[in-house]
């Protein structure tokens, strides 16, 4: 039996894409990280770390004075959350204000707790 030119170019073609295709699969990201802090798990647990240290925390607070007191709570993991910073903190706290349109400020955080 013999093969045309055509042909062989096919079949090379389609073993060449298959393997192709398999190379890129390989490298997609197929399950979560350990250190993934990005989850809406992650992002809930965070929150109500964030709000447990408002809620305990005595007198005004700033955003940063409430970064290092979340950050040196023994609640936090500092493997888990290695990109906590004031510009996160900062993103929770506009989203958690969004979720609740009558708070403005960590005070009337506090107050709401």
């Amino acid at each position: 039996m013999e093969l045309d030119t055509s042909t062989i170019m096919m079949i090379l073609f389609i073993i060449l894409l298959v393997a192709s295709i398999w190379k890129i699969y390989a490298f997609l990201p197929n399950k979560a990280l350990v250190d993934d802090d990005t989850t809406e798990a992650s992002q809930e647990e965070l929150l109500n770390l964030v709000l447990s240290v408002i809620q305990k925390s005595e007198g005004a607070l700033t955003p940063s004075e409430l970064c290092e007191k979340v950050q040196s709570d023994t609640a936090f993991d500092k493997e888990h959350f290695w990109r906590f910073n004031l510009n996160k903190l900062n993103q929770l706290l506009r989203q958690y204000y969004a979720n609740n349109p009558d708070l403005k400020s960590i005070e009337d955080i506090k107050t709401s707790l």
